[in-house]
């Protein structure tokens, strides 16, 4: 399953929707995609959104979309 994450790139401010960021990552859940963040980087996730269908597509075709590899 491909996961959509929302996140800011630091915890120490609060979050402000300008910096935002995504990226994309591959994984058998959504616990699975907390795990890597936390293990993986400092990042404060905001939102983890499951692509499927013609989402996925969508974001395939119109996005900056690259798997992000831990």
């Amino acid at each position: 399953m491909i996961y959509k994450v929302y996140y800011q790139e630091t915890k120490e401010r609060n979050p402000k929707r300008e910096q935002t960021q995504s990226l994309y990552v591959e994984a058998d859940g959504e616990e699975m995609v907390h795990n890597l963040l936390r293990d993986n980087t400092p990042y404060n996730v905001e939102y983890i959104q499951l692509l499927d269908g013609n989402h996925l597509e969508y974001e395939k075709e119109n996005a900056d979309f690259k798997l992000t590899e831990f």
